[in-house]
């Protein structure tokens, strides 16, 4: 099972490489040395996303049928007489929504709100970078 170091399972958790410094000084998430440097196992890491994405926020929602939510900020909404498109960055990702201008309107959608988007798709395709 690969080792990644710190700032590799910021990327992929979406948060500063200090953040994952702080989980590793609290216990909370296991890290080994590697090459004098502090690593995390990809296994370890992959237990405790999941951990992380089952632990709700205060005040989010807790009962939903879309299982994927990524929590992030608005960056742009561009509205027009009927629709508006919504694009959020949620850690390295950028999610765009389209969405009707009354549903954008009543959720005071506009850049700098912090928002949560609720993905579900019937079709989900998983690839491996190239290293």
């Amino acid at each position: 099972m690969p080792n990644l170091r710190v700032s590799e399972a910021a990327a992929l958790l979406g948060v500063s490489d200090d953040t994952v410094r702080r989980w590793i000084d609290q216990g909370r998430l296991p890290s080994t040395q590697e090459n004098g440097r502090m690593a995390v196992e990809g296994r370890a890491l992959a237990a405790f996303a999941q951990q992380l994405a089952e632990t709700p926020e205060p005040g989010a929602t807790t009962a939903a049928s879309a299982r994927n939510r990524m929590r992030g900020i608005v960056t742009r909404v561009v509205k027009d007489g009927v629709m508006a498109q919504v694009e959020m960055q949620a850690g390295p990702f950028r999610v765009v929504s389209l969405m009707s201008r009354e549903a954008a309107d009543e959720l005071g959608l506009e850049p700098g709100v912090v928002a949560v988007a609720s993905i579900k798709s019937t079709h989900v395709v998983v690839e491996i970078p190239e290293a």
